[in-house]
Protein backbone atom coordinates (compact mmCIF):
# COMPACT_ATOMS: atom_id res chain seq x y z
CA UNK A 1 0.00 0.00 0.00
CA UNK A 2 2.81 2.24 0.90
CA UNK A 3 4.89 1.57 -2.33
CA UNK A 4 1.71 2.71 -4.29
CA UNK A 5 1.47 5.84 -2.01
CA UNK A 6 5.05 6.74 -3.29
CA UNK A 7 4.63 5.73 -7.02
CA UNK A 8 1.38 8.06 -7.01
CA UNK A 9 3.93 11.06 -5.15
CA UNK A 10 6.35 10.63 -7.26
CA UNK A 11 3.91 11.04 -10.38
CA UNK A 12 2.77 14.09 -8.85
CA UNK A 13 6.24 15.33 -7.98
CA UNK A 14 7.24 14.67 -11.82
CA UNK A 15 4.14 16.65 -12.81
CA UNK A 16 5.56 19.54 -10.17
CA UNK A 17 9.00 19.65 -12.06
CA UNK A 18 7.66 19.34 -15.59
CA UNK A 19 5.40 22.68 -14.71
CA UNK A 20 8.26 24.45 -13.36
CA UNK A 21 10.54 22.94 -16.17
CA UNK A 22 7.59 24.44 -18.72
CA UNK A 23 6.59 27.61 -17.09
CA UNK A 24 9.79 29.42 -18.44
CA UNK A 25 9.04 28.43 -22.04
CA UNK A 26 5.29 29.93 -21.81
CA UNK A 27 5.73 32.92 -24.34
CA UNK A 28 3.45 35.16 -22.13
CA UNK A 29 5.92 34.84 -19.15
CA UNK A 30 8.81 35.98 -20.99
CA UNK A 31 7.44 37.53 -23.91
CA UNK A 32 8.90 41.30 -24.84
CA UNK A 33 7.61 43.95 -26.89
CA UNK A 34 9.64 42.96 -29.95
CA UNK A 35 7.71 40.05 -30.39
CA UNK A 36 4.12 39.77 -31.39
CA UNK A 37 3.68 37.02 -28.10
CA UNK A 38 5.33 39.95 -26.01
CA UNK A 39 2.36 42.47 -27.27
CA UNK A 40 -0.24 40.34 -25.29
CA UNK A 41 -0.87 40.12 -22.21
CA UNK A 42 -2.83 38.01 -19.72
CA UNK A 43 -6.44 38.84 -19.28
CA UNK A 44 -5.74 37.75 -14.90
CA UNK A 45 -3.23 38.17 -13.66
CA UNK A 46 -0.68 34.68 -13.11
CA UNK A 47 -1.75 33.05 -10.15
CA UNK A 48 1.19 30.73 -10.27
CA UNK A 49 4.89 31.62 -10.56
CA UNK A 50 7.31 29.49 -12.19
CA UNK A 51 9.05 28.80 -8.70
CA UNK A 52 5.89 28.01 -7.00
CA UNK A 53 6.09 24.69 -8.92
CA UNK A 54 9.36 24.17 -6.84
CA UNK A 55 8.91 24.93 -3.89
CA UNK A 56 5.68 22.38 -3.78
CA UNK A 57 7.84 19.96 -5.16
CA UNK A 58 10.55 20.74 -2.36
CA UNK A 59 7.47 20.29 0.16
CA UNK A 60 6.18 17.31 -0.94
CA UNK A 61 9.81 15.78 -0.29
CA UNK A 62 9.97 16.88 3.02
CA UNK A 63 6.37 15.84 3.94
CA UNK A 64 6.31 12.60 2.70
CA UNK A 65 9.29 11.79 4.69
CA UNK A 66 7.68 13.13 7.55
CA UNK A 67 4.58 10.74 6.51
CA UNK A 68 6.86 7.68 6.24
CA UNK A 69 8.94 8.49 9.32
CA UNK A 70 6.15 7.88 11.62
CA UNK A 71 3.79 5.82 9.33
CA UNK A 72 6.24 3.17 7.81
CA UNK A 73 6.96 1.64 11.26
CA UNK A 74 3.15 1.50 12.41
CA UNK A 75 2.97 -0.45 9.02
CA UNK A 76 5.50 -2.51 9.99
CA UNK A 77 7.16 -0.99 6.36
CA UNK A 78 10.59 -0.08 5.57
CA UNK A 79 11.58 1.87 2.37
CA UNK A 80 13.55 -0.04 -0.40
CA UNK A 81 14.59 1.34 -3.70
CA UNK A 82 13.96 -1.02 -6.26
CA UNK A 83 16.95 -1.25 -8.47
CA UNK A 84 16.08 -4.56 -9.89
CA UNK A 85 19.34 -5.89 -9.02
CA UNK A 86 19.83 -4.74 -5.45
CA UNK A 87 16.98 -3.41 -3.34
CA UNK A 88 18.68 -0.71 -0.59
CA UNK A 89 16.60 -0.29 2.11
CA UNK A 90 16.28 2.81 4.16
CA UNK A 91 15.75 1.50 8.04
CA UNK A 92 13.30 4.00 10.31
CA UNK A 93 12.43 2.89 13.42
CA UNK A 94 15.99 1.01 14.56
CA UNK A 95 18.31 4.10 12.95
CA UNK A 96 19.35 6.92 15.16
CA UNK A 97 18.46 9.65 12.19
CA UNK A 98 14.86 8.03 11.20
CA UNK A 99 13.71 11.63 9.72
CA UNK A 100 17.13 11.54 7.57
CA UNK A 101 16.60 8.17 6.52
CA UNK A 102 12.86 8.61 5.67
CA UNK A 103 14.12 12.23 3.68
CA UNK A 104 17.05 10.52 1.65
CA UNK A 105 14.68 7.72 0.49
CA UNK A 106 11.50 10.50 -0.07
CA UNK A 107 14.62 12.43 -2.93
CA UNK A 108 15.94 9.23 -4.17
CA UNK A 109 12.79 7.47 -5.05
CA UNK A 110 11.87 10.66 -6.70
CA UNK A 111 15.17 11.10 -8.60
CA UNK A 112 14.87 7.12 -9.57
CA UNK A 113 11.37 8.14 -12.22
CA UNK A 114 13.24 11.29 -12.73
CA UNK A 115 16.03 9.68 -14.32
CA UNK A 116 14.57 6.86 -15.73
CA UNK A 117 11.70 9.62 -17.41
CA UNK A 118 14.59 12.17 -18.75
CA UNK A 119 16.07 9.04 -20.25
CA UNK A 120 13.35 7.81 -22.02
CA UNK A 121 12.88 11.48 -23.07
CA UNK A 122 16.33 11.04 -24.80
CA UNK A 123 16.50 7.98 -26.13
CA UNK A 124 13.03 9.15 -27.91
CA UNK A 125 15.61 12.23 -29.09
CA UNK A 126 18.26 9.88 -30.66
CA UNK A 127 15.34 7.81 -32.36
CA UNK A 128 13.84 10.46 -34.04
CA UNK A 129 17.18 12.67 -34.13
CA UNK A 130 16.56 12.24 -38.55
CA UNK A 131 13.62 14.27 -38.85
CA UNK A 132 13.57 17.76 -40.03
CA UNK A 133 10.27 19.22 -39.20
CA UNK A 134 9.99 17.69 -35.89
CA UNK A 135 5.81 17.92 -35.01
CA UNK A 136 4.55 19.44 -31.57
CA UNK A 137 4.87 16.92 -29.27
CA UNK A 138 8.95 16.73 -30.47
CA UNK A 139 9.08 20.13 -29.93
CA UNK A 140 7.96 19.92 -26.96
CA UNK A 141 9.89 16.89 -25.81
CA UNK A 142 13.23 18.64 -27.10
CA UNK A 143 12.52 21.59 -24.90
CA UNK A 144 12.59 19.58 -22.09
CA UNK A 145 15.50 18.18 -23.15
CA UNK A 146 17.56 21.12 -23.26
CA UNK A 147 21.11 21.71 -25.00
CA UNK A 148 20.93 17.81 -24.51
CA UNK A 149 18.59 17.05 -27.32
CA UNK A 150 20.80 18.80 -29.79
CA UNK A 151 24.46 16.91 -28.48
CA UNK A 152 26.08 14.58 -30.86
CA UNK A 153 24.97 11.15 -31.05
CA UNK A 154 28.45 9.20 -28.85
CA UNK A 155 27.47 11.86 -26.18
CA UNK A 156 23.85 11.45 -26.09
CA UNK A 157 24.80 7.69 -25.50
CA UNK A 158 27.55 7.82 -22.88
CA UNK A 159 25.22 10.75 -20.96
CA UNK A 160 23.44 8.25 -18.85
CA UNK A 161 26.48 6.54 -17.31
CA UNK A 162 28.40 9.70 -16.71
CA UNK A 163 25.31 11.32 -14.78
CA UNK A 164 24.29 7.95 -12.88
CA UNK A 165 27.70 6.98 -12.11
CA UNK A 166 28.51 10.27 -10.74
CA UNK A 167 25.33 10.12 -8.91
CA UNK A 168 25.70 6.66 -7.64
CA UNK A 169 29.77 8.14 -6.44
CA UNK A 170 28.00 11.62 -4.79
CA UNK A 171 25.34 8.90 -3.03
CA UNK A 172 27.44 6.01 -1.40
CA UNK A 173 28.86 7.88 1.48
CA UNK A 174 25.43 9.13 2.45
CA UNK A 175 24.04 5.37 2.47
CA UNK A 176 26.94 4.27 4.24
CA UNK A 177 25.93 6.51 7.16
CA UNK A 178 22.65 5.62 6.95
CA UNK A 179 23.57 2.16 7.08
CA UNK A 180 22.19 1.63 3.52
CA UNK A 181 25.08 -0.11 2.02
CA UNK A 182 27.94 -1.31 2.99
CA UNK A 183 31.65 0.33 2.62
CA UNK A 184 32.95 -1.18 -0.92
CA UNK A 185 36.96 -1.69 -1.09
CA UNK A 186 37.71 0.72 -4.40
CA UNK A 187 36.61 3.33 -6.11
CA UNK A 188 36.76 0.80 -9.35
CA UNK A 189 34.11 -1.19 -7.69
CA UNK A 190 32.01 1.94 -7.32
CA UNK A 191 32.11 3.03 -10.80
CA UNK A 192 31.42 -0.61 -11.86
CA UNK A 193 28.51 -0.49 -9.45
CA UNK A 194 27.29 2.54 -11.32
CA UNK A 195 27.76 1.07 -14.34
CA UNK A 196 25.36 -2.23 -13.85
CA UNK A 197 22.77 0.64 -12.45
CA UNK A 198 23.08 2.55 -15.74
CA UNK A 199 22.27 -0.60 -17.80
CA UNK A 200 19.34 -0.87 -15.41
CA UNK A 201 18.20 2.46 -17.17
CA UNK A 202 18.82 1.43 -20.27
CA UNK A 203 16.27 -2.09 -19.71
CA UNK A 204 13.75 0.38 -18.56
CA UNK A 205 13.63 1.25 -22.15
CA UNK A 206 12.06 -2.31 -22.80
CA UNK A 207 8.30 -0.40 -21.15
CA UNK A 208 8.65 2.76 -23.42
CA UNK A 209 9.50 0.86 -26.85
CA UNK A 210 7.03 -2.39 -26.41
CA UNK A 211 4.06 0.77 -25.28
CA UNK A 212 4.69 2.40 -28.46
CA UNK A 213 4.98 0.00 -30.74
CA UNK A 214 1.85 -1.85 -29.48
CA UNK A 215 0.00 1.84 -29.60
CA UNK A 216 1.71 2.16 -33.45
CA UNK A 217 0.28 -1.74 -34.14
CA UNK A 218 -3.52 -0.67 -32.75
CA UNK A 219 -3.56 3.07 -34.40
CA UNK A 220 -2.16 1.02 -37.97
CA UNK A 221 -5.51 -0.88 -37.43
CA UNK A 222 -7.87 0.97 -36.22
CA UNK A 223 -9.23 4.42 -36.42
CA UNK A 224 -8.74 6.09 -33.17
CA UNK A 225 -9.90 9.70 -34.79
CA UNK A 226 -7.07 12.39 -35.70
CA UNK A 227 -4.50 13.33 -32.99
CA UNK A 228 -0.94 14.94 -32.82
CA UNK A 229 -0.17 12.07 -30.31
CA UNK A 230 -0.92 9.11 -32.60
CA UNK A 231 0.94 10.53 -35.08
CA UNK A 232 4.01 11.58 -32.82
CA UNK A 233 3.81 7.56 -31.88
CA UNK A 234 3.95 6.41 -35.44
CA UNK A 235 6.47 8.45 -36.36
CA UNK A 236 9.06 7.47 -33.78
CA UNK A 237 7.66 3.48 -33.92
CA UNK A 238 8.60 3.77 -37.97
CA UNK A 239 11.74 5.01 -36.88
CA UNK A 240 12.43 2.41 -34.66
CA UNK A 241 11.73 -0.19 -36.68
CA UNK A 242 13.75 1.49 -39.99
CA UNK A 243 16.42 -0.83 -39.51
CA UNK A 244 13.66 -3.64 -40.41
CA UNK A 245 13.25 -1.82 -43.30
CA UNK A 246 15.43 -3.85 -46.00
CA UNK A 247 13.22 -6.76 -44.67
CA UNK A 248 10.48 -7.55 -46.99
CA UNK A 249 8.25 -7.49 -44.00
CA UNK A 250 5.03 -6.75 -45.84
CA UNK A 251 2.07 -9.39 -46.73
CA UNK A 252 -0.54 -7.44 -48.68
CA UNK A 253 -1.75 -4.49 -46.79
CA UNK A 254 -0.83 -5.99 -43.38
CA UNK A 255 2.85 -4.95 -42.05
CA UNK A 256 4.43 -7.51 -39.78
CA UNK A 257 7.42 -5.13 -38.79
CA UNK A 258 5.70 -3.98 -35.83
CA UNK A 259 5.08 -7.88 -34.79
CA UNK A 260 8.69 -8.48 -35.34
CA UNK A 261 9.79 -5.41 -33.38
CA UNK A 262 7.18 -6.55 -30.80
CA UNK A 263 8.91 -10.11 -30.63
CA UNK A 264 12.50 -8.76 -30.56
CA UNK A 265 12.12 -5.95 -27.38
CA UNK A 266 10.29 -9.49 -25.77
CA UNK A 267 13.07 -11.72 -26.54
CA UNK A 268 15.78 -9.39 -25.88
CA UNK A 269 14.51 -7.26 -22.78
CA UNK A 270 12.58 -9.29 -21.29
CA UNK A 271 12.86 -13.14 -21.71
CA UNK A 272 16.91 -12.82 -22.03
CA UNK A 273 17.88 -10.19 -18.78
CA UNK A 274 15.17 -12.96 -17.07
CA UNK A 275 17.13 -15.71 -18.56
CA UNK A 276 20.54 -14.48 -17.56
CA UNK A 277 19.34 -13.11 -14.17
CA UNK A 278 18.20 -16.85 -13.22
CA UNK A 279 21.09 -18.67 -14.28
CA UNK A 280 23.19 -16.13 -11.96
CA UNK A 281 20.76 -16.90 -8.98
CA UNK A 282 20.88 -20.58 -9.47
CA UNK A 283 24.51 -20.62 -9.71
CA UNK A 284 24.37 -18.23 -6.15
CA UNK A 285 26.12 -15.18 -7.86
CA UNK A 286 24.77 -12.02 -8.45
CA UNK A 287 25.42 -9.14 -11.26
CA UNK A 288 25.78 -6.31 -8.45
CA UNK A 289 29.49 -5.90 -8.15
CA UNK A 290 30.48 -6.46 -4.02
Amino acid sequence: MLDAIDFILNVAGLLLWLNWRSARLDPFTRGVPATLAGTVRRAEPMRLKRWHFFAALIVLLFIRAFFYEHIGPAADWTPKLNLLVVAPAFPLGIHSHPFLSALVFSVASFLRMLIVFYFWLLAIAVINRSETTPDPLQKLLLLQLGPAARWPLIIQLLLPFIFVIGLWALAHSLFVYLGVTTRIRSNALLVAQGAVLTLIVYLSLRILLLAFLIVHLIVNYVYLGTNPLWEFISTTSRNLLSPLNRLQLRVGRIDLAPLIGIALIVLLLYLLPGYLLHLLDRRNLTLWPQ
